[in-house]
């Protein structure tokens, strides 16, 4: 897993659209203590997380395709977060991988 290559912008990238999570993200978030919004933000200003850098470069491109952004991003010891933006920009969904 590499860190984002992507610089992230002072601005948001893209629309969000309808923001929705599942009750195992926003679970795991409250136990460490975590703002959803806190990611959210990373994740709309192109600070993706840790990605392969195929992922990135596929994020990179999906901001001129309009395809399906995805960040993920290391929380607590060993768990994951993952956050999905449609393709549509319709809904951005944060969500445990397991969850998928």
């Amino acid at each position: 897993m590499k860190q984002p290559s992507t610089p992230t912008s002072a601005t948001p990238l893209f629309p969000l659209g309808q923001l929705v999570a599942t009750p195992g993200a926003l679970a795991l978030l409250e136990r460490l203590d975590i703002q959803p919004a806190t990611l959210l933000s990373r994740h709309v200003r192109g600070d993706w997380g840790t990605l392969s850098g195929s992922d990135q470069q596929a994020n990179t491109e999906a901001l001129t395709h309009g395809t399906r952004i995805l960040s993920s991003y290391p929380v607590g010891v060993a768990e994951r977060v993952w956050i999905i933006t449609e393709g549509d920009r319709s809904s951005t969904t944060v969500l445990l991988p397991s969850e998928y």
